[in-house]
């Protein structure tokens, strides 16, 4: 189901003339906005599967600072792993790492921990590593990232769209000003997010049942 489907549908149901393209009047593209409110609200609902990529760092030697080129800053990391070495890496504060390369001769070898240390020019989220890399190591950045905002008619999104229909028609009857209305799809929808969430929560017990890497 794409952008202007969703649209299409959120509009019949509540009993609009369907359009033929996102943009096409003032109220549909209200609809489109809350398109992309909600499913920004429910990708930080859960880790899901949908969202979740795996990013590659190929260090260098003498280089302890990597971007996550395409990531964006919106991503929650599940873990880092040192491929190279079959190791899972640790995360460190700000402070440890500035403490750590405060140091006259800053230890090189095996990256072991690792600290995000703010974004590039282009937004996206960079990776500091420690020790310093004394080679080439592959770092696997395993995260949940989300995806960019919908813009075109044909535009899809990974997650579940039936649940992002919920989530709008819930937000369109708010803005409408139908409170009662708005009650009963809002307790609809959050119904709904947890039963998708109980069910890939189902497939990934250790993930509500914290561990160690």
């Amino acid at each position: 189901m794409n952008y202007l489907d969703m649209v299409n549908n959120v509009l019949r149901r509540m009993r609009e003339e369907e359009v033929t393209t996102v943009s096409q009047n003032p109220y549909s593209r209200l609809i489109a906005d809350l398109v992309n409110v909600v499913k920004r609200d429910i990708e930080n609902m859960w880790n899901w599967d949908a969202l979740r990529q795996t990013m590659t760092i190929t260090t260098t030697d003498g280089l302890f600072n990597y971007v996550l080129a395409g990531a964006g800053n919106n991503f929650r990391i599940l873990d880092v792993i040192n491929d190279s070495k079959d190791t899972c890496m640790r995360p460190q504060s700000t402070k440890w790492f500035d403490k750590v390369f405060l140091a006259t001769d800053v230890e090189r070898g095996e990256p072991i921990y690792y600290n995000f240390n703010g974004v590039d020019d282009d937004g996206d989220g960079q990776i500091d590593l420690f020790p310093i890399p004394d080679g080439t190591y592959t770092i696997r950045v395993n995260a949940v990232y989300t995806e960019d905002d919908l813009v075109n008619d044909s535009d899809y999104i990974t997650l579940y769209p039936n649940l992002v229909i919920e989530g709008v028609i819930a937000r369109a009857i708010s803005e409408r000003g139908e409170d009662g209305g708005f009650q009963e799809q809002e307790a609809r929808f959050r119904s709904m997010a947890s039963d998708y969430i109980a069910i890939e929560a189902s497939r990934r017990l250790e993930e509500i049942t914290w561990q160690a890497c």
